[in-house]
């Protein structure tokens, strides 16, 4: 069929060549161009001289030879006495009746449209056949298959969830040796949810699964189902599983499943839009009458609350697997894999990078590698140093360095003291995170930043655990308002943390002796917080919230209030260094300046009303983070 299309096409173009080189040849050899064209009045004084020997009329056109051979050419108006005067001289006349169209415009106009229609239906049949329709492609699914090239990753590519990989372990055996289950009556899961947060590697276990099973692997994503032409989401769905049946044993893996398998019945459109047949077809292609034998769906989500019960009942997605955040063992397997193959310092220790990332995802790690190789070769380092990733961290966590941005002093001293209560409060309270860090360098929206970083990962937090959280947040505020005797818009972050954690605790953690174990919101079927109590319980919940605020707020002053030395120490060492590490805020909050060789300066407060030059715009919003 390919050579004959070739060959039609090679036929056509040689016949359009050869018609543009006859139509080219009658142009250009026409007369007209070896012709004398002349004025009619010239015409008719060459009539009066006897100069004409012979015309040719045709129509309008007149041509003939001049008494010296010479051709010529005119075109005449309505003029009677014209033959008279040619008759008078003795011209001999000539009458030709008008041409029409040369013979190939006609060709061309009358068959021309007959032949593009004929061409169009032709190649409109072809695309309609059943076997490669492209006219109606888009009811086809965007399945990308991979059969000889089938993914490389093993489960040694995948860190961190080595429960999960065991869970797992029983699909590629059944894949490789289906004997082994069936003589003994068991039957596969037909399909297998990941559920977890953005970035755990849901999709890299699924490709480790079909490299492991040595299988093909269909892919496919959610959002190419539902298109907005009605039935083209179960077409694509139908066909799906067509070419999987033509491969099986095999894996269809369907990322972000949540965008096709939403609960029915919850749209505004009701229950016949487009996006629910695609589901509906879903649901008989998983577990319908026909038989899908050695098909292994796998589905990938980060919002298994919202999907539809009959796509989560057994005999379709028979398991649900949570794959969550990497502990500490995990994140260091996992910096070792992103690293195995990039040149360390022998300075690095994976475990200390592992330790101060907890809550980091597989692919938060991979970023920090990322970026501290690209900080490395920046700085044209042979190896990538503990330097280079701790900066990568920094700017993955807290943001760029805003070096372009110049604060006053006061701005400078404001940030300082804030900074300091907060690095204060933390390091006197027992239940707290140790601190990591504490800058005055302006980094992403924050003017100052103390990072706190757990020992441990952790899963529950204790009620003190809490309140001693909200007291680190309040003690930026109260630093301000004992040192300075003012307070600034810098604590507005730290005030909505602190409300929306207090809330939580009342409204739905049970952490109100006057509330009780009373939950104030409950989550319904869209996933939406609804309040369920009466407006007392609601007037209650605000009076607790207040209370729990003004309690730690006031602990918190006295705290800074006790210890304002260890405050006035802190800010001198931070308007000196501007960073400090763990270590050097123990040694700054007993008034020690380490190796430091300039003497700190003592910060003083600015007067009330008094502006510096380089004072910052009033209408910025400066903001710190606890």
């Amino acid at each position: 069929m390919n050579r004959f299309r070739d060959i039609l096409k090679s036929v056509a173009l040689w016949i359009t060549i050869a018609l543009l080189m006859i139509i080219a040849f009658n142009f250009f050899s026409s007369p007209q161009f070896t012709r004398k064209s002349l004025p009619f009045s010239t015409f008719l004084q060459e009539i009066e001289k006897g100069e004409i020997k012979t015309v040719t009329i045709k129509g309008q056109q007149i041509t003939g030879l001049t008494k010296e051979g010479k051709e010529f050419e005119t075109y005449t108006p309505y003029y009677p006495d014209l033959v008279k005067k040619l008759t008078e001289k003795n011209v001999e006349i000539n009458v030709k009746p008008e041409e029409g169209s040369p013979w190939y415009i006609t060709v061309l106009v009358s068959w021309l449209p007959m032949i593009f229609l004929i061409v169009i239906w032709i190649s409109m049949m072809r695309q309609m056949n059943a076997g490669g329709s492209k006219a109606l492609s888009f009811a086809k699914s965007k399945t990308k298959i991979f059969i000889d090239n089938k993914p490389k990753v093993s489960f040694k590519d995948v860190a961190g969830i080595d429960e999960i990989k065991d869970e797992v372990a029983e699909v590629v055996e059944f894949l490789r040796n289906p004997k082994k289950y069936q003589q003994l009556g068991g039957k596969i899961p037909k399909g297998i949810l990941l559920a977890g947060a953005p970035g755990t590697g849901k999709t890299l276990l699924a490709k480790a699964i079909a490299g492991e099973a040595n299988v093909p692997f269909l892919s496919v994503s959610g959002s190419e189902f539902v298109e907005m032409f009605v039935g083209v989401g179960a077409s694509r769905v139908r066909d799906l599983f067509d070419q999987a049946k033509k491969h099986a044993p095999c894996i269809v893996f369907i990322d972000e499943i949540d965008a096709v398998g939403r609960k029915r019945g919850v749209g505004v459109t009701g229950g016949h839009d487009e996006r629910e047949q695609t589901l509906n077809q879903l649901l008989v292609e998983l577990d319908g009458f026909e038989s899908n034998e050695g098909i292994i769906v796998i589905g990938a989500t980060n919002r298994p609350d919202i999907l539809d019960q009959a796509l989560l009942r057994p005999g379709r997605f028979d398991r649900q697997i949570y794959v969550p955040l990497p502990d500490i063992k995990g994140r260091t397997e996992i910096l070792k894999i992103h690293t195995k193959d990039k040149p360390l310092g022998e300075d690095v220790d994976l475990e200390v990078i592992a330790r101060s990332t907890p809550g980091f995802s597989g692919a938060d790690l991979a970023n920090i590698v990322n970026e501290s190789a690209l900080i490395a070769a920046r700085k044209n380092h042979g190896k990538i140093a503990m330097e280079d990733f701790e900066e990568a961290k920094d700017k993955v966590t807290m943001g760029i360095e805003r070096k372009s941005l110049v604060l006053s002093e006061t701005e400078k001293i404001t940030t300082a003291y804030h900074e300091a209560g907060h690095t204060l409060v933390a390091k006197l309270l027992p239940n707290t995170d140790r601190v990591h860090k504490v800058t005055i360098i302006p980094r992403g929206k924050a003017l100052g930043i103390t990072q706190q970083l757990p020992e441990d990962d952790k899963y529950t937090y204790t009620k003190d655990y809490l309140l001693d959280k909200l007291c680190v947040l309040f003690g930026g505020r109260v630093a301000e308002e004992i040192a300075l005797g003012t307070i600034s818009t810098g604590a507005g972050n730290d005030i909505e943390r602190a409300t929306e954690l207090t809330r939580k605790m009342v409204a739905e953690w049970g952490m109100s002796e006057k509330i009780g174990p009373i939950a104030v919101k409950m989550k319904e079927q869209f996933g939406e917080p609804v309040e369920i109590v009466s407006e007392d319980t609601k007037r209650i919940v605000d009076k607790e919230v207040k209370r729990i605020v003004s309690e730690t707020y006031q602990k918190a002053k006295e705290l800074i209030t006790n210890n304002f030395e260890r405050l006035e120490n802190l800010a001198k060492a931070l308007l000196e260094k501007e960073t400090l590490t763990g270590e050097e805020i123990d040694l700054a909050m007993e008034g020690k300046s380490g190796n430091s060789e300039k003497p700190p300066q003592n910060p003083v407060p600015p007067k009330k009303g008094e502006k510096k030059e380089n004072d910052l715009p009033p209408n910025f919003n400066p903001q710190f983070d606890a």
